[in-house]
């Protein structure tokens, strides 16, 4: 399986945004390859490339925390993916919360 129409890096990695399908809430951002992609497609399941591992990983294989993929979009320049899925367990991110998107940059307005 390839996905011609998709453009992965040098590295042959394509960034994956993780939304919720229902909520919306975007729960983590992670890296996928051919192979990966390809895993998360026939699984039905979130699988991802391990940048520092460099290893393939499916999420929450360990935690039971998985991602059940239920809708795939790629970007207008066709090098982003944007992955909707139904977040089982506790949450997305690995310190315990429920997205890695908990912290925030208060941002100081300028009269």
């Amino acid at each position: 399986m390839s996905f011609p129409e998709l453009k992965f890096d040098e590295k042959g990695l394509i960034p994956a945004v993780i939304q919720e399908i229902d909520t919306k809430e975007v729960l983590m951002v992670a890296y996928m390859d051919n192979e990966a992609l390809k895993r998360t497609i026939e699984s039905g399941f979130t699988h991802f490339w391990s940048r520092s591992r460099r290893t393939y990983w499916k999420k929450g294989e360990t935690s039971g925390n998985v991602q059940e993929v239920k809708e795939i979009y790629y970007d207008c320049d066709a090098d982003t993916l944007l992955i909707m899925v139904k977040q089982h367990g506790k949450g997305a991110c690995h310190t315990g919360n429920r997205t890695c998107f908990f912290r925030k940059i208060e941002i100081m307005r300028v009269s």
